[in-house]
């Protein structure tokens, strides 16, 4: 390869290299330069396959969000209890029995791995008003040994229906079931009866219909007081109302004129003739 032919290749590859080179072409010399980044504008672009439509999240059946855990303790002396825990199975203590009023532990135990739901809100009643001084454990295991445990005072929660000594109202009581979690607690002898919310769940059954698999219960807990209750019992936004959509932000090109371009360019950006 001769010199001339090397500095050919080097001034193509050169060109190459500049944005907009083949819209340059015809364009005196002296007019020329090259940027090196383009100028952009940000426009707010709303994908149509990002937001929800109105009706894709679906609502509890609001006869089915409730679980009624009863725990008897017919022994004399405190026993741990773990409730739900469906990966580790764990059986109650003996003399301690474990009942769901509205199924079995064993079927909500199976439906949580499968359907994973999370509890809003909870009312505990106890025959021994000493056990509220045992504190609550949610408890998440997983299978490759990570352990984690946050610690909840149930004498912490304040309701307008915690004039019973035997019964506290924890309306922001929160708790995610999933075949990992549990709920664990030292029973003292006698009856604790623990009713959960359920505010929303997973239905895998859904996918098969093509519809979204999260479910929400839109019925608001009773809290005791009418003014309070009457203003909840309002019909409240759809969940796709309250997600605000995704938005992207896409870069367009903005043209600039060549005028603009002569006047703007700094001069170590010129190429002349």
């Amino acid at each position: 390869m001769n010199h001339e032919e090397e500095l050919e290749r080097y001034r193509l590859d050169g060109e190459d290299r500049f944005d907009n080179y083949n819209g340059l072409e015809g364009m005196p010399q002296n007019e020329r330069y090259y940027e090196e980044e383009e100028e952009y504008e940000l426009v707010e672009a709303d994908d149509g396959y990002d937001n929800y439509a109105a009706d894709a999240i679906g609502r509890l059946d609001p006869n089915d969000t409730t679980y009624t855990f009863v725990v008897k303790n017919t022994g004399v002396d405190e026993k741990e209890v773990v409730l739900f825990g469906a990966n580790e199975g764990l059986q109650p203590p003996d003399g301690v029995t474990i009942d769901v009023a509205e199924s079995s532990h064993n079927e909500v135990r199976e439906e949580s791995k499968a359907n994973p739901f999370t509890i809003v809100g909870m009312k505990m009643s106890v025959s021994n008003a000493q056990q509220f001084d045992n504190v609550l454990f949610l408890y998440e295991k997983t299978s490759g040994g990570r352990q984690t445990t946050y610690v909840k005072q149930p004498r912490n929660y304040q309701s307008p229906q915690n004039f019973d000594q035997k019964l506290i109202h924890a309306t922001d009581f929160t708790m995610h079931v999933t075949g990992k979690s549990s709920l664990r607690f030292k029973a003292k002898p006698g009856t604790t009866v623990f009713t959960f919310s359920v505010q929303t769940r997973t239905n895998i059954g859904n996918v098969l219909e093509g519809r979204n698999v999260a479910e929400i219960n839109t019925a608001p807990q009773a809290t005791g007081l009418p003014q309070l209750d009457l203003t909840r019992l309002q019909k409240p936004a759809s969940l796709a109302k309250q997600i605000k959509p995704a938005v992207r932000k896409v870069r367009l090109v903005k043209p600039v004129s060549v005028a603009a371009r002569s006047k703007t360019a700094p001069q170590s950006f010129l190429r002349r003739g």
